[in-house]
């Protein structure tokens, strides 16, 4: 039986130091070459994603922005990208900026990938995010609201206290246009909200690498309430260790701690070619 290994990222599969450990990185080759069909679903960007995954030999398409793009790195191609419409991001706008959040806006404009925020206005998580990617030229700092929603639009992220973010999460969540996601950081003790449009959720990444790479059996692995729509679609689902404890409650079984190779060593003593 045809079967596709998924994994979340951050806080699942990925360190502390957001890396593959030496560990992981060789048993999961090691597996790869044997023929094991693996990927990840994560609300990373490309670049952010494959830094992450650094020697990794990832030759399955990956799932980024928590569904929105899905990506094949062999044939360098989007296989299916999800953009928010013109009246929906300005509405996602005016939630927020009425609640004075920061955000950073991930577009697509002039055939470039951007990620821009309001000059100026970064708040301490934002600037701590901007930080990780000095240097990335995507970052683009806008100094106008036309700027700053300017291109085609896939994602928004909020990142500050939990306090500031709830209000606007308790009234996108429900609007059926939207996914609205709220977690802790992992990092950090800041929260985190990412709002994509609603065709966007790793659930639907999945549904679509599952036909398109012809597999019977997916199985998956994640740690928090971004993967719990990826955890309902598929035939296995595996919980980390230090996951949420809900989380784990929807979960197949649960596996060791990221922090010690948990996904890396079940697929090791379960992968059979």
């Amino acid at each position: 039986m045809k079967t596709l290994y998924v994994t979340d990222l951050d806080g699942t599969l990925l360190t502390k130091e957001e890396r593959v450990s030496a560990y992981s990185r060789e048993r999961l080759n090691g597996l790869i070459d044997r023929g094991m069909l693996f990927t990840y679903a994560t609300a990373r960007s490309a670049k952010s994603a494959q830094r992450a995954v650094e020697g990794v030999h990832i030759r399955m398409p990956v799932i980024l922005y928590n569904g929105g793009l899905i990506y094949d790195f062999v044939k360098n191609e989007p296989l299916f990208c999800s953009f928010f419409e013109e009246d929906w991001k300005w509405y996602v706008f005016s939630v927020l900026r009425e609640r004075q959040i920061a955000f950073i806006v991930f577009s697509a404009a002039e055939g470039k990938e951007r990620l821009v925020w309001y000059a100026g206005g970064e708040t301490p998580g934002i600037r701590r995010y901007l930080f990780r990617r000095e240097g990335d030229d995507r970052l683009w700092p806008a100094r106008t609201e036309q700027e700053l929603l300017a291109g085609h639009i896939f994602y928004f992220k909020c990142i500050g206290p939990r306090s500031q973010l709830e209000e606007a999460w308790n009234v996108l969540k429900y609007d059926s246009r939207f996914i609205c996601i709220f977690h802790p950081e992992t990092y950090s003790s800041d929260f985190w909200m990412e709002i994509s449009p609603r065709a966007a959720t790793k659930a639907s990444g999945v549904r679509f690498l599952k036909q398109y790479l012809g597999c019977e059996r997916v199985v998956c692995f994640g740690d928090t309430s971004n993967d719990s729509d990826m955890f309902d679609v598929c035939d296995e689902k595996y919980a980390v260790l230090n996951a949420d404890d809900w989380l784990k409650a929807k979960a197949t079984a649960v596996v060791g701690y990221s922090e010690e190779d948990g996904v890396a060593k079940w697929l090791e003593a379960n992968f059979r070619e």
